[in-house]
């Protein structure tokens, strides 16, 4: 079957304030070519900008009958679906466990349908922003990943990193570009 990767990252630019600026980044990975997609919006969240890093890199495949394994430095995004808390928001009507509304419910809700069509989805959490010159850091976070995500060659993991941070750089893409719309 084949194998197709997605590495994703969101960021928002004064998250949390009236104005604000977001963008994402998604990577196709497929037998080594890959693809790259980034996009912006202007007063939005980080967490809404890495659902739709996801939500744009599974829409660009174009085959569902594949295994695809997604990796993000979103706790939100993957502790999600690892953890399967959409089970609990379904059951309650999307509510929380508090009763209070499922923030991102849009987005939620598409990433759900678009999840449901895959027949094999992984999903593993990489800790962002790593610099790859520092050997003593990278060492430590590629512990703390196979305790999470399970056993990977270290060389694996480096290729992993440099994926991760050019999603980075691509939501970045997405926020100067959002910014320059501003002015």
């Amino acid at each position: 079957m084949k194998t197709v990767n997605i590495y994703t990252d969101g960021g928002c630019s004064n998250n949390q304030n009236e104005i604000n600026f977001g963008g994402w980044g998604a990577i196709l990975e497929f037998k080594g070519v890959t693809k790259e997609l980034c996009g912006s919006q202007s007063n939005t969240t980080n967490n809404r900008m890495e659902m739709m890093a996801l939500i744009e890199g599974l829409k660009a495949l174009k085959e569902t009958e594949i295994i695809v394994n997604i990796y993000s430095d979103s706790s939100y995004l993957i502790e999600c679906f690892k953890k399967r808390w959409y089970d609990k928001w379904l059951l309650n009507g999307w509510k929380t466990s508090t009763k209070s509304p499922v923030e991102n419910k849009d987005l939620w809700i598409i990433l759900l349908d678009l999840i449901n069509k895959f027949s094999d989805i992984n999903f593993n959490r990489i800790k962002g922003h790593l610099d790859i010159k520092k050997e003593s850091e990278l060492k430590k976070w590629y512990v703390k990943y196979q305790e999470y995500n399970g056993p990977i060659e270290y060389s694996r993991y480096l290729e992993i990193v440099n994926f991760n941070n050019r999603a980075d750089a691509l939501a970045n893409i997405g926020i100067e570009k959002e910014k320059s719309l501003e002015k």
